[in-house]
């Protein structure tokens, strides 16, 4: 399903309603150039999720957890890694609440993943013009239906 975003305050109420819907050991597999909103989504995932820390890119500490809302958000980034150093990660700890209070795992740069778990979101941010933004969500199911549809 692909969904067209104004702006990105529309990124962030996407974000939103997905925060508000999913389900602990939910995880957003996210892909898209740099600037394509992929923070923006997970701001308003964070939001959603009642989080009140403000929710910053990873980018050069991999990993924020944030805990205080109605699941954890554990915000991964992978942008300047290679596959392999994403395998030495361990990522699964956090899908499979392992070593975690489960949660909504959400990964900006996912395509460097050299695995993935069985079940996921993807979300793939693309530009359309110089401001508005266009979402490809695979899979598309129900509960993914009534959150966009709130937005």
């Amino acid at each position: 399903m692909k969904i067209f975003l104004a702006d990105a305050e529309a990124t962030l109420r996407l974000g939103i309603a997905l925060g508000e819907s999913l389900t602990a050991g939910s995880v957003i597999l996210l892909e898209g150039d740099l600037g394509a909103g992929k923070t923006t989504l997970v701001q308003g995932i964070g939001k959603g999720l009642g989080i009140t820390e403000l929710v910053v890119s990873p980018t050069f500490t991999l990993i924020n957890e944030y805990t205080q809302g109605r699941l954890p958000l554990y915000h991964l980034d992978l942008y300047r890694l290679e596959p392999q150093e994403v395998a030495a990660l361990h990522l699964e700890t956090y899908w499979e609440g392992v070593e975690v209070i489960p949660g909504i795992v959400a990964i900006e740069w996912a395509e460097r993943m050299p695995y993935k778990p069985d079940s996921y979101l993807s979300i793939n941010l693309t530009y359309e013009h110089e401001v508005t933004r266009q979402a490809e969500i695979t899979p598309f199911n129900c509960a993914i239906s009534e959150a966009i549809a709130s937005i």
